[in-house]
């Protein structure tokens, strides 16, 4: 190749950095805005994309590294995950790992509090399946209404501030018949 020019031009396109400029989702494609020029459709380093799969596509103006094969811009690969003034990094430690949702879900994880911390926005849900069972090792503290399908077996002892509630029978309040009046009491439960 004797073109300077072409020369130079091949090499400047060998690494790029651009903001990516639309998505597609089918096939999973960017086009990438880098200096006066957009790409055409091109694909994004993914974490993982063989028998383990991640999905995590990049959004609109996210700052990426354009990689392209013999500094042909149509060989590009977008590499994302490139910090940027519009996008700002989400932690400043490095003993924390967090993920931040555009809905303002965090998932977090301390290494130096050894704490795992998941917040969802208001009205988010959660489902978390394992038909094989779940083991959870350490207290529980529990706030807000519990509603249980299937039965319960308990080693221990059970404790209510206020009452149990049995098939409409409140163990505090139940009455019992053929008991007389006054300092009397009931005999042992049989």
């Amino acid at each position: 190749m004797n073109d300077l020019a072409t020369l130079a031009r091949l090499i400047e396109n060998l690494i790029r950095f651009g903001t990516i400029a639309e998505v597609q989702m089918k096939p999973p494609r960017v086009r990438v805005k880098t200096g006066e020029l957009t790409t055409d459709w091109l694909p994004w380093l993914a974490p993982r994309a063989g028998a383990d799969k991640e999905w995590d596509p990049p959004t609109v103006n996210e700052q990426v590294l354009l990689l392209s094969t013999s500094g042909q811009l149509g060989n590009g690969v977008a590499l994302t995950g490139l910090y940027s003034d519009n996008n700002p990094a989400n932690g400043d430690r490095a003993d924390l790992h967090r993920r931040t949702y555009r809905d303002g879900a965090v998932i977090e994880y301390d290494s130096i509090a050894h704490h795992l911390r998941a917040v969802l926005p208001a009205n988010g849900t959660t489902d978390l399946i394992s038909l094989g069972g779940i083991h959870i090792v350490g207290p529980i503290t529990h706030e807000g209404d519990y509603t249980q399908t299937g039965n319960q077996n308990i080693t221990g002892t059970v404790t209510a501030s206020v009452d149990v509630v049995a098939a409409n029978i409140s163990l505090v309040k139940h009455p019992h018949g053929d008991v007389m009046s006054g300092n009397a009491k009931t005999g042992a439960p049989e």
